[in-house]
């Protein structure tokens, strides 16, 4: 089971952990300069889902376009965006614990003392739910100093 576990570890850092952190990565993971792929922060807690975003209510926050689904979420964002936006700035929780910098999609998401917690991928998110606390430690120690490269 130990070595199953080892596994299936490597196997879901390997799409990242050969890519060290990028020099100058910016803030807020934005495929195409939309946070999230264009999805509602807010939604993931208000809806308990990741929900699209309208590009018609969209507000720029650190460098990135935010989109919501109505126009509620989004000026809860606008009062307090720190409350919603994703941790290590929507790039992959678990890749930032293994001092990597990855890519995420909206489904794999986690919600963990009242912050939002995103990953590269669903069976990604699986390892990372086993330990979240510790997770949550060891990518506290890479962010945001990661991101200089």
């Amino acid at each position: 089971m130990l070595y199953r576990r080892t596994f299936l570890g490597l196997l879901a850092v390997a799409p990242f952990a050969a890519r060290p952190a990028l020099a100058a990565s910016p803030d807020v993971f934005a495929s195409g300069g939309v946070a999230i792929h264009g999805y509602d922060p807010v939604a993931y807690f208000t809806n308990g889902a990741p929900v699209p975003g309208d590009p018609s209510l969209s507000i720029m926050w650190r460098g990135a376009a935010w989109r919501f689904s109505s126009l509620d979420t989004m000026m809860a964002f606008e009062m307090n965006p720190t409350a919603y936006a994703p941790e290590y700035g929507g790039y992959c929780a678990y890749a930032m614990a293994q001092g990597a910098i990855a890519t995420t999609v909206p489904e794999a998401w986690t919600i963990h003392q009242g912050r939002l917690y995103l990953n590269y991928s669903v069976n990604v998110r699986t390892i990372w739910t086993e330990d979240i606390p510790g997770n949550i430690v060891r990518a506290n120690g890479f962010w945001p100093d990661i991101l200089a490269g």
